[in-house]
């Protein structure tokens, strides 16, 4: 799974919820065909791992698969039946929070149709909705 080696903290606050479309990582670079955010949420390194896993499976190692985003925050939880104080709790998982028109993934060398289908499938492993982009679609 995918986390940071190193962090300058190691709790964070949370943040707000961004409201808007992306400004960054919002094109076609690496691939042919990408996977773009069609609304906002945080995707976990577990969620990413098993989409990667799920489109790697279906194109059978044929394309290259680009992830966009990567898990370099960390979310916290307490473990169950606690009392409250005690201060914040352990660290659970890492995650990337993304906004609507944020690349997730992009993947070259397969046709559309292969990467139409490998990309419905990640997109039932993801939190978020997403849509099927081609580079000249944008």
């Amino acid at each position: 799974m995918l986390m940071p080696k190193k962090l300058k903290y190691r709790k964070i606050f949370k943040q707000r919820k961004d409201k808007g479309i992306e400004q960054k990582g919002i094109a076609v670079n690496f691939g042919t065909f990408g996977l773009r955010a069609e609304s906002s949420g945080q995707i976990s390194s577990r969620q990413i791992e098993s989409a990667r896993r799920a489109m790697t499976h279906f194109i059978k190692r044929g394309g290259r698969v680009w992830i966009r985003i990567f898990p370099a925050t960390p979310t916290t939880k307490k473990p169950p039946e606690t009392r409250m104080g005690g201060g914040k709790g352990d660290i659970h998982e890492y995650v990337t929070k993304v906004g609507p028109g944020r690349m997730l993934f992009e993947m070259s060398g397969v046709s559309e149709d292969v990467a139409k289908e490998a990309f419905r499938l990640a997109s039932h492993k993801l939190p978020v909705k997403s849509s099927f982009v081609t580079k000249e679609g944008q």
